[in-house]
């Protein structure tokens, strides 16, 4: 059994409550962690030790009294830097906000500390929220657990890494181009992307923005499927604004046990190559399906050509960027996906999509999400990479958007293998990355695991069947 540290969030919590441990013992136990390893990584970015104290002290008289507070009762997390934390910084990654410091919580941050949860720090981000490799001016470079010399993905990149180094017990993210799942592949872990307006986005604007963008959505990072469910109840649902007129009810999941799945495997895409040692990991889960006594094939697909599918994501997301046409530092980190959407390399004067642009677009989208709807009335899950390498290797001389990925021997732009996160998001999908063992050159390689709009509790469940009975979180060497 792993050590406490990497226990998953619902046994921490369940050993806080039934006095086995301490929640002061345990907040401890990260802050002594985080100061032996953090410098490795550089994942916690600040902290406030103070509050969490006086916070977990009260989380253990409670246990005394009987007092639960929720399903994460006495748990230190940690938060991403974008999402505003009273009393730590929400920078972003950007040296103008360094100073900035939020009034309030965001929405789904109170409803962690609501369930129970002791916020005590914030984990590093990529700058603007842009690539996969988690890097600002403020705060530097974080690093891989599984190799040092490598990203821990991006834009959660500091959160991945502090649950993999064993830093914290449970953080939230962000994604639409992947930035939940890239990262969860990258360090082993588990994330969930949720279906698009489930969850919400109430104190995760950057000042000077002041909308929620078309496609992204907050979906949490932890050790565990379980630890995804129960931090999903606490994150998804109306905001208090809408709470008076709707509810969320997710469906239950399709299945309970992996002989009735029925799963379409993807390993690769023609327009979008995945590395051999990725497809190997991803074929062993489909393999592990099959001895299970699942229905699984491996072409069938939606009746969508994936080119077009990502043209339509790209165009929804610049368009969704238009309000920022006269940052030129913005445009310039974005230069790799302008040129892939926009057929441009040059400024930030060049071609912005108006609105009739989004109400074309948007209207492709709702055709995606009618052929994806009619491929999941014969198919509950869609299993595929996250993204098409292992964790990339660091590139200090080069900003993101200044990269190429080596994916098979060839190198593309650093825009492509958002692909693998593009596909679904684009159509509001759901999805769970869960950890699929080791690749051949020693790093671990996360499954996709592809639900129905609104079945994020189908996703959760196949990747929990999974850690049950294929393969789990797995400390990385040397941090124990």
């Amino acid at each position: 059994m792993a050590g406490i540290p990497f226990r998953s969030a619902t046994e921490l919590s369940s050993l806080i409550k039934s006095k086995k441990l301490g929640s002061e013992e345990l907040l401890d136990l990260y802050l002594q962690r985080i100061e032996k390893n953090n410098p490795r990584v550089n994942a916690v970015i600040a902290m406030d030790v103070a509050g969490a104290r006086q916070r977990a002290k009260a989380a253990d008289q409670a246990v005394s009294k009987g007092d639960h507070w929720g399903p994460f009762h006495g748990l230190p997390v940690t938060i991403k830097d974008s999402f505003d934390l009273v009393g730590l910084p929400a920078t972003w990654g950007v040296p103008e906000l360094r100073d900035h410091r939020p009034a309030t919580n965001a929405l789904a941050v109170q409803r962690y500390i609501d369930g129970g949860a002791i916020a005590f720090g914030k984990t590093n981000v990529a700058a603007y929220l842009i690539g996969w490799a988690t890097a600002n001016e403020i705060y530097g470079t974080t690093s891989n657990p599984w190799d040092l010399a490598r990203s821990p993905g991006g834009s959660s990149g500091g959160a991945a890494a502090a649950l993999a180094a064993g830093l914290t017990a449970l953080d939230i993210g962000v994604d639409f181009g992947g930035g939940v799942r890239n990262v969860a592949h990258y360090c082993g872990i588990f994330g969930h992307k949720p279906t698009y307006g489930v969850t919400n986005w109430v104190g995760h604007l950057m000042p000077g923005i002041g909308n929620k963008p078309d496609l992204a959505v907050a979906g949490p990072l932890a050790r565990s499927a379980d630890d995804l469910k129960s931090a999903l109840s606490l994150i998804a649902g109306p905001t208090p604004d809408d709470s008076i007129a709707w509810q969320l009810n997710l469906p239950p999941p399709r299945v309970s046990k992996l002989s009735e799945l029925r799963v379409a495997v993807m390993l690769e895409d023609p327009n979008f190559p995945v590395d051999q040692e990725v497809q190997e990991r991803i074929q062993a889960v489909a393999d592990f399906f099959v001895k299970s006594g699942a229905k699984v094939n491996a072409r069938a697909r939606p009746a969508i050509e994936s080119g077009a599918a990502f043209r339509i994501f790209g165009g929804l997301l610049m368009s969704g960027l238009a309000s920022r046409k006269n940052d030129a530092e913005w445009w310039k980190r974005l230069s790799h996906l302008r040129s892939r959407f926009m057929g441009a390399e040059g400024g930030a004067e060049e071609k912005i999509f108006t609105h009739a642009d989004w109400i074309e677009l948007d209207a492709a989208r709702n055709s995606l999400r009618r052929a994806w709807r009619a491929f999941f009335s014969e198919w509950d899950i869609l299993l595929c990479p996250a993204a098409p390498t292992v964790a990339v290797p660091h590139d200090p001389k080069h900003a993101w958007h200044e990269r190429k990925v080596t994916v098979k021997g060839r190198q593309i732009s650093p825009a492509d293998p958002t692909f693998w996160g593009a596909f679904t998001t684009v159509a509001y999908l759901p999805s769970t990355v869960a950890p699929a063992g080791v690749a051949k050159s020693g790093l671990p390689v996360g499954v996709q695991i592809v639900g129905p709009e609104y079945g994020d509790l189908t996703c959760i469940e196949v990747a929990r069947l999974l850690e049950r009975e294929f393969y789990g979180f797995v400390p990385p060497k040397g941090w124990n």
